[in-house]
């Protein structure tokens, strides 16, 4: 039986009023796609409405980090990208554990998807890791546990910072600051200083904080996942 890990992308292409494209940041897709699937691992992409997923931050060929350009040139991946499963046509039994990539895409159409809050839970609550990155634990803003309390309260997490935001000047345009939604939610936000790595891990939570942190988060899943034929419940 294939060991698949579930990576859920936005669907979302417009950067509020803007008139900017955005989607998934490129990068933070492509750099755990190659950490897991390099270690044997079988990455399927979904997305809220399925289909083609608009991507954020690709440059010219040549001009893009290592594994964008790796993922430009592997029509497998591709043809992933563009065929994205629908939420619903996922279950949570059949992936050993879920990825969130990020990009400011993430914003408008993570938050209360009901779909995505009851598959992040049921992988949750199933002991299976739970992985987001930048702007991807927006997706954990209508994520709720059994018992109705949110998914992050209690819990040390983190995401791109409000500083960040605001270094980036689209503190104005997301429809909230993302740290400040995970506080109010009762998460122990856990930020370092403004684009540089950071990670953290609580329990089978493991959140990124920006680009930077992308390689080292699906690392840390990618080892999450080597025992996780026999997860532990959730605590």
């Amino acid at each position: 039986m294939a060991r698949k890990v579930l990576f859920v992308v936005t669907s979302n292409r417009k950067l509020g009023e803007t008139g900017r494209k955005t989607g998934v940041h490129f990068d933070e897709l492509a750099t755990p796609y190659y950490v897991l699937q390099d270690a044997g691992l079988e990455v399927e992409l979904a997305s809220p409405q399925g289909g083609e997923a608009p991507v954020d931050n690709q440059k010219p060929r040549g001009e893009n980090p290592a594994n964008v350009e790796r993922f430009l040139d592997d029509q497998y991946a591709m043809d992933k990208l563009k065929l994205t499963k629908r939420l619903d046509q996922v279950l949570a039994e059949g992936y050993l554990g879920v990825f969130m990539p990020g990009g400011h895409g993430t914003m408008w159409d993570f938050p209360n998807d009901p779909r995505l809050g009851q598959l992040i839970a049921d992988l949750y609550d199933a002991g299976k890791p739970v992985a987001a990155v930048c702007h991807g634990p927006a997706a954990f803003v209508g994520a709720t546990r059994a018992d109705g309390a949110p998914l992050v309260k209690g819990k040390q997490v983190n995401c791109f910072s409000d500083a960040e935001e605001r270094a980036v000047e689209l503190e104005t345009v997301v429809p909230f600051l993302l740290e400040s939604k995970l506080r109010e939610l009762g998460g122990a936000v856990e930020t370092a200083d403004a684009f540089t790595e950071k990670v953290v891990e609580d329990g089978n939570l493991l959140t990124g904080q920006n680009p930077m942190s992308a390689q080292t988060l699906a690392e840390r899943l990618r080892d999450r996942l080597k025992g996780a034929d026999t997860p532990e419940k959730a605590a």
